[in-house]
């Protein structure tokens, strides 16, 4: 399946679009940030970008020029009214560019998605629907860390069980969560800012997520870091790098409870 970054404002038109075009392709949130851009750019390696000029005048416009000079080969969409697409005009290069007019159909948009990765149309509803057929009742598993490397090992291990979607920080978490619940989430301790207990701490504050088991993952194996880990009753923890079969082992046990 195809892979979509879609940037822009977390607001009802990109949340419609990601629920729409995520039947049919892996799609990733990310906000119009260049610095958080980069670093996802890294982590999903996206077969192409959809950016939303919804409500975006004050969108980062680095990232045009990052994305043509870093990432030529990647088609981008744009989508706005009139009035925004005409702002971000200048910014685009070449062929890699192209802008939808909104209002715009759903429909249009997945037309113009599968022409731009040349990829007909019917034949991917129709694997959509194989897959849907697939997953339906297929575990969500959040994973979040704020390295790269560590994102995709995870990714690749769970990825054949489990639906899995990934965030680099705490503050990404929060948004993917009120996106779309998980249903376990891997949680790294050690991260700047806001670190594993500060975003465990804010999950457990809000009444939605509050239930959601978190697992730890920690690259320090001491008995003070350990004990520090405990003290916050996550449903369990992992040293880090994870062993396969014991992390996959792990999950089915916590999901099963």
């Amino acid at each position: 399946m195809k892979k979509i970054l879609l940037i822009g404002k977390l607001n009802s038109i990109v949340k419609e679009t990601n629920y729409f075009l995520s039947q049919y392709f892996h799609v990733q949130l990310c906000s119009e940030n260049a610095n958080v851009l980069e670093g996802m750019l890294k982590i999903v390696n996206p077969d192409l970008v959809l950016i939303s000029l919804i409500g975006a005048y004050d969108i980062d416009t680095s990232i045009f020029f990052l994305l043509n000079d870093q990432y030529a080969q990647v088609p981008v969409l744009t989508i706005g009214t009139k009035e925004e697409s005409s702002t971000f005009f200048k910014y685009y290069e070449d062929g890699q560019f192209e802008n939808l007019i909104r209002p715009v159909e759903n429909t249009v948009i997945l037309e113009a998605v599968c022409r731009r990765l040349d990829l007909d149309k019917q034949a991917v509803e129709r694997e959509a629907a194989e897959q849907q057929k697939e997953q339906e009742g297929r575990k969500r598993i959040l994973v979040v860390d704020d390295n790269g490397t560590t994102l995709r090992t995870m990714k690749a291990m769970l990825e054949e069980h489990y639906e899995v979607a990934v965030a680099i920080s705490g503050a990404q978490a929060m948004t993917s969560i009120g996106k779309k619940r998980p249903d376990l989430i891997l949680l790294d301790y050690e991260m700047p800012v806001c670190d594993g207990r500060m975003t465990l701490e804010m999950i457990r504050a809000d009444d939605d997520m509050k239930d959601i088991p978190v697992i730890f993952l920690t690259a320090v194996n001491d008995r003070a870091n350990i004990e520090a880990v405990l003290k916050l009753k996550p449903a369990g923890y992992f040293l880090k790098p994870a062993v396969k079969d014991q992390l996959l082992a792990e999950l089915q046990k916590v999901l099963g409870r």
